[in-house]
């Protein structure tokens, strides 16, 4: 089921020209340890300007937006929340501006799911990702997927969260630390 809905987005979102990776519990799913997930995350390279695109693509996906008023949900959220109309599942569509956002895209895992390839956060960006939702769903699947994956580019890693830390105010690399070495341990 999750396969090829995985596939319906990777042929439509192509299809529309949106650069885009699957990020959150599918891509855990890859990288981490087996959880799990009931919907899909896909990151896209583009802001919330190209919404008509979007909306546009996941119609002709087969997919209906769940919110009452979606565009002005995703300028508030920039999030585009959509249900599978065969299947039930849910697709959270995130709109991004960010220069890191767009280099994690072009950086994506490319993995053939049943012969079509599906772009997946790498193991490096699944991380950031994780790190900067903080949840503690999120802080376990961080070191889940660093357990699978010791030749984790951690300095890459810590690159970028120090990027966050400074306009966060969160200290998001002694947080990673504390969970590589949990992981090592």
């Amino acid at each position: 089921m999750y396969a090829r809905l995985l596939r319906k987005l990777s042929d439509g979102l192509a299809a529309a020209g949106i650069p885009y990776m699957v990020i959150g519990g599918q891509a855990v799913l890859l990288h981490g340890q087996p959880r799990a997930t009931l919907d899909i995350d896909i990151t896209l390279g583009v802001d919330v300007d190209a919404f008509g695109r979007v909306l546009d693509a996941a119609g002709r996906i087969g997919l209906g937006p769940i919110q009452e008023d979606p565009e002005a949900f995703a300028r508030k959220t920039m999030v585009l929340p959509a249900r599978d109309r065969d299947s039930g599942i849910r697709v959270d569509f995130i709109f991004s501006s960010l220069p890191y956002e767009r280099q994690a895209i072009e950086r994506a895992a490319i993995v053939p799911i049943e012969g079509v390839p599906v772009r997946f956060a790498s193991v490096e960006d699944l991380v950031i990702h994780k790190m900067f939702a903080g949840r503690p769903r999120d802080l376990e699947d961080v070191r889940g997927v660093l357990v699978r994956h010791p030749e984790c580019d951690r300095e890459y890693v810590e690159r970028w969260l120090a990027e966050f830390e400074a306009t966060m105010r969160v200290p998001y690399r002694e947080r990673f630390r504390k969970i590589v070495s949990n992981a090592n341990g």
